[in-house]
């Protein structure tokens, strides 16, 4: 596990860090071949520089994020707006991680894919790559 996100995790509460840890531990079985670092203060898995997975303490729990997953059609997943192809799920107990279901959203990561790597460039622009 990359230091800073054992770092990350490491600073949550006991319940949280037993997400953290289940959920750095499947995507880094599962992304084998992409980059993860701290990004924006929480964790992020990146396949060639384009951001796929991450996570984050919120409010109401820890937030799994896929950066193209709203064309994931997934209902579990939660998209929020229209602009962006973001999606999500939130965890409060490590028992509700169904380890099955996110290597299948982390297999559709990798195939599908928008162009977040270059939105600046783009002027806020998103483009399919996959």
């Amino acid at each position: 596990m990359n230091a800073g996100i054992k770092k990350y995790n490491e600073t949550q509460s006991e319940v949280d860090k037993e997400i953290c840890d289940l959920l750095a531990n499947i995507i880094d079985k599962e992304l084998t071949d992409a980059e993860n670092k701290i990004w924006h203060a929480h964790p992020v898995w990146f396949i060639e520089g384009n951001p796929i997975v991450g996570y984050s303490k919120q409010k109401n729990g820890i937030k799994l994020m896929f950066w193209s997953g709203a064309d994931f059609e997934e209902t579990e997943l939660i998209i929020r707006g229209a602009k962006f192809k973001d999606a999500s799920i939130v965890f409060n107990e490590a028992t509700e991680i169904n380890t099955k279901k996110i290597k299948g959203w982390l297999k559709k990561s990798r195939d599908i894919q928008w162009d977040y790597k270059n939105i600046v460039k783009r002027k806020g622009k998103l483009e399919r790559l996959k």
